[in-house]
């Protein structure tokens, strides 16, 4: 009898797991326990960040950064879904091309779904696919950006709010679901989208600071994300979701250092951020994790000639805590962004980074950013706002790119594509 009962649990699981597999349309990418998988075979990946391939007028250019990508063994690349602009910046958009898939005149943005919009993302999601790529599509940006969360916030609640208002007004929640429901609509059907975003690197402060109702402990992100990722799902029963998060974590333990005789309680670990990485994993339609990795920048009081700390050893630290959590959760996890200024830190950090992260079994792998040298838009020079340009037919680099000709860290990346391939063949 017991036997029995044992046989019969183990026969559900199994019915339930292919039930799950057998309704994923073809082509698409699914979860199974902590993999990923496409067609019933497990999917590991080493993947890109390009957030300007949709801001390219080129199309010729748009493939052939795609064509680079794949022969890096690039299989997954995360974009922007968003760009959007005030009314006021339109005639320059018009006048210098740029991308922008929503105008803010008022409460309520209007939609450029034609060729100087949309249509560019259109391509975008096209061209991935002709050369076997999949796409992580954010839906908007915690940062001013491209118009991310600050714009929502300006036009319909006005001056003086605070950044945490986006995730509790319920004409922003409204509004930002009618943006995510014309994404999702116009590519549900395709397998060239391996997930949908809820938002880049959410925190409970943006370029606007925090107000007092998001705190740690007060679950507001968390809420957040369980509703938003609620409302994708009822839209798109097939694609993955997931937060799009930095992997903040919320422990109840305190972390913290010493600098100059002051303790200081660390961000990354206190909740201040607003995520809590091991909660908001569990969500019900959460389909794996993020997390990202800018220890320069979070760590400049630490970060000196000199110090015993070292980025190199706080990032193993954080890949390592971030695999424990998804093992926990049973759910894929995947380092999303990881950066370092200068060519001497990357080449010390990386391979170490790299192979932790293939040890402890990553679904995917994506280094901030792809680049790429060679295009031919604007005779390979062009301004596309803020800081970002071509610039001798180079892609945007603020930093951290990586290019072709960067032999050492190309091949990191290379070989562990060929790795990651490997693992379940």
């Amino acid at each position: 009898m017991r036997f029995s009962l044992v046989y019969l649990l183990v026969s559900l699981v199994t019915f339930i797991f292919a039930k799950k597999a057998s309704n994923v349309p073809k082509g698409f990418a699914t979860t199974q326990g902590r993999n990923f998988e496409v067609d019933g075979k497990p999917f590991a990946f080493v993947g890109a960040n390009s957030y300007w391939l949709p801001l390219l007028t080129s199309k010729e250019d748009v493939e052939a950064t795609f064509k680079e990508m794949q022969a890096g063994g690039v299989k997954v690349v995360r974009t922007w879904g968003f760009n959007a602009i005030n009314g006021s910046e339109l005639a320059g958009a018009l006048q210098s091309g740029l991308t922008y898939y929503q105008v803010w005149n008022s409460t309520e943005w209007v939609l450029n779904d034609g060729p100087q919009g949309l249509q560019r993302l259109d391509y975008v999601v096209e061209t991935a696919g002709k050369y076997g790529i999949k796409l992580i599509v954010a839906f908007t940006n915690n940062w001013v950006g491209y118009g991310g969360t600050e714009l929502y916030i300006n036009w319909i609640t006005g001056a003086g709010k605070t950044h945490d208002v986006f995730y509790t007004d319920r004409r922003i929640v409204s509004s930002y679901q009618r943006y995510v429901q014309t994404i999702v609509n116009r590519y549900k059907h395709s397998p060239n989208i391996f997930a949908w975003e809820l938002m880049n690197e959410a925190r409970c402060s943006g370029d606007l600071p925090a107000g007092p109702n998001c705190v740690p402990g007060s679950n507001t992100l968390h809420t957040w994300y369980q509703e938003q990722s609620e409302f994708v799902r009822d839209l798109d029963s097939h694609h993955m979701i997931t937060t799009g998060g930095e992997g903040h974590f919320y422990w109840k333990t305190p972390v913290g250092y010493w600098w100059n005789n002051t303790w200081i309680s660390d961000y990354n670990y206190n909740g201040q951020a607003g995520e809590d990485f091991d909660l908001d994993l569990q969500l019900e339609n959460i389909d794996f994790g993020t997390y990202h990795i800018y220890a320069q920048y979070w760590y400049p009081l630490l970060d000196f000639p000199g110090s015993n700390w070292t980025t190199k050893s706080w990032g193993l630290e954080w890949i390592q805590q971030h695999a424990d959590a998804a093992k926990k959760a049973n759910k894929p996890v995947i380092l999303e962004e990881f950066g370092l200024s200068g060519y001497d830190n990357k080449t010390d950090a990386y391979p170490e980074w790299v192979d932790l992260a293939l040890k402890t079994e990553h679904g995917g792998i994506m280094p901030w950013q792809f680049g790429v040298n060679g295009l031919k838009e604007s005779g390979g020079n062009r301004l596309i706002k803020y800081a970002d340009a071509l610039i001798d037919g180079a892609s945007p680099d603020d930093g951290l790119a990586i290019y072709r000709n960067q032999t050492f860290l190309w091949n990191v990346f290379t070989n562990a594509a060929k790795v990651q391939a490997s693992r379940f063949s």
